[in-house]
């Protein structure tokens, strides 16, 4: 097991204590293969965003080994398009259970390479990495739309999917942004990439009817923040104009309106993006309340249906437990977290408007 040694850095108080964060960490160390696959939970489907967001909470506990493996496994099974299959059974490469290529979980590499870097100063690990993340943004710029939006994915047989989500191409800023960073420490510049994140930037702030309407999901709600392309005023107004609809008080964040259920996946990444605009607590506030999702092994079910006092769905997910604990290393000062969802020293990108 974890020892809380290495977790001190992942204390909060009413949150976790060392040896809560030690058992959370030892939980999701339990999920992940020999190979470094981490799936949703031992059985279930890997997806390469989830992956790479528990890979960058074993980073957060200091498991710099276990988290490089699991970027490695990103890079021994990459497409030859530069992408990753949305689903795979049980975080087995060669039973992928859906060949959809995504263009936000493509494009999270680069957040959790940069993430990995900052944590390790690895400069080997960032050249092992770098054609990935390179061939990871290549496809997902492929799929950039006239107004800047991203699409969503490509179809198995190569059909693009060019309608976007505003939930996917906030996560896509951000990943860009993180690119650049990459690209900037290897002294590569990437012209065309910072032109791609001001129109994405641009039409994240300014055009919502470039996007799919998924304004229902709570997540649609908050992503423009957490992604980083909107903050300041902005974001304070985003996020006040909608609180009482998605934050049910002492239980967490509704995933979907009107339906009462609260998901600590959402309500840890609304505690994230909370801390970036600077209310830590409101942060801290919501990630007291999700401790009513807590297993006894450390891990964290994914959801409750308030109605009915129920569980639901019983499951324990790498991805839940990796959010709250990146949650918590951000209001404690974990560098390499705050630089990455603080984004203050991230590259913006050009304003399109400036090369018109």
């Amino acid at each position: 097991m974890t020892s809380p040694g290495r977790t001190e850095r992942l204390v909060l108080p009413g949150v976790l204590t060392a040896e809560q964060a030690a058992r959370t960490v030892a939980g999701i160390l339990a999920v992940q293969r020999s190979d470094g696959a981490i799936p949703w939970f031992r059985g279930h489907h890997l997806d390469p965003w989830d992956h790479t967001e528990a890979a960058m909470a074993l980073d957060a506990a200091g498991e710099h080994e276990r988290a490089e493996a699991a970027y490695d496994w990103l890079v021994r099974h990459q497409n030859p398009d530069g992408s990753w299959y949305a689903a795979y059974a049980d975080g087995d490469a060669e039973a992928p259970t859906d060949r959809g290529r995504e263009t936000n979980f493509c494009a999270y590499l680069a957040v959790g390479v940069w993430h990995h870097y900052l944590s390790t100063g690895d400069e080997t690990f960032l050249d092992r990495m770098w054609p990935a993340v390179h061939a990871a943004v290549t496809f997902v710029l492929e799929l950039q739309q006239p107004g800047g939006e991203i699409g969503w994915k490509r179809e198995d047989d190569g059909t693009p999917v060019t309608e976007a989500l505003l939930t996917g191409s906030s996560s896509v800023y951000q990943a860009l942004r993180c690119a650049l960073a990459l690209a900037e420490q290897r002294e590569e510049p990437q012209p065309d990439w910072e032109l791609a994140v001001g129109s994405l930037g641009h039409a994240i702030r300014s055009h919502p009817e470039r996007f799919l309407d998924k304004s229902r999901y709570s997540m649609d709600w908050y992503y423009p923040v957490l992604g980083g392309a909107v903050r300041g005023a902005q974001a304070r107004e985003r996020i006040d104009a909608e609180w009482e609809n998605f934050v049910v008080p002492g239980l967490g964040v509704r995933c979907v309106l009107p339906n009462p259920w609260v998901t600590g996946g959402e309500s840890a990444e609304l505690a994230l993006a909370l801390w970036a605009m600077g209310e830590s607590e409101r942060a801290v506030q919501i990630l007291k309340w999700i401790q009513h999702l807590r297993a006894e092994d450390g891990m964290y079910w994914t959801g409750y249906v308030f109605d009915d006092d129920a569980i639901w769905p019983r499951e324990l997910t790498s991805w839940t437990a990796g959010s709250l604990l990146l949650a918590v290393a951000a209001l404690g000062g974990d560098e390499a977290t705050t630089s990455v969802f603080g984004g203050e020293r991230l590259p913006t990108g050009l304003d399109p408007d400036c090369c018109r």
